[in-house]
């Protein structure tokens, strides 16, 4: 899991945007995106370590790639957030910070944002 915070805000503050909401997409099938702690990484590694349990790399999975497990991580963890901006600062609660989620790589990743602005 990437924290990925900063570099949204960075956006924000160089897009001028002070008051909307933000779409952090990830098209992807076995990568995810998603908001919790950041301030302790065990938290991350926690994540990480009760996916794996639930969903072992190797099951009986039909899928012929061997990767069915980064696909239904993926999905548990979803594609997108929204996150709303106030006074040019994104509002995630005291801990919540934007993970990137890499479920079966490394790969070459896209993370898209929309950034919308009120009027």
């Amino acid at each position: 899991m990437i924290d990925i915070t900063d570099k949204i805000q960075h956006i924000i503050e160089k897009e001028k945007i002070s008051e909307g909401f933000v779409i952090v997409y990830v098209p992807h099938t076995t990568a995810g995106v998603t908001i919790n702690e950041g301030a302790d990484p065990n938290v991350q590694q926690d994540i990480l370590l009760t996916l794996q349990k639930l969903i072992p790399e190797n099951d009986s999975y039909h899928h012929s790639e061997g990767n069915s497990d980064a696909h239904i991580k993926a999905s548990i963890l979803g594609s997108s957030v929204t996150v709303l901006i106030t006074n040019g600062t994104l509002v995630l609660g005291t801990w919540q910070h934007i993970f990137f989620y890499e479920g079966d790589g490394p790969r070459h990743r896209m993370v898209y944002l929309s950034i919308n602005k009120n009027r």
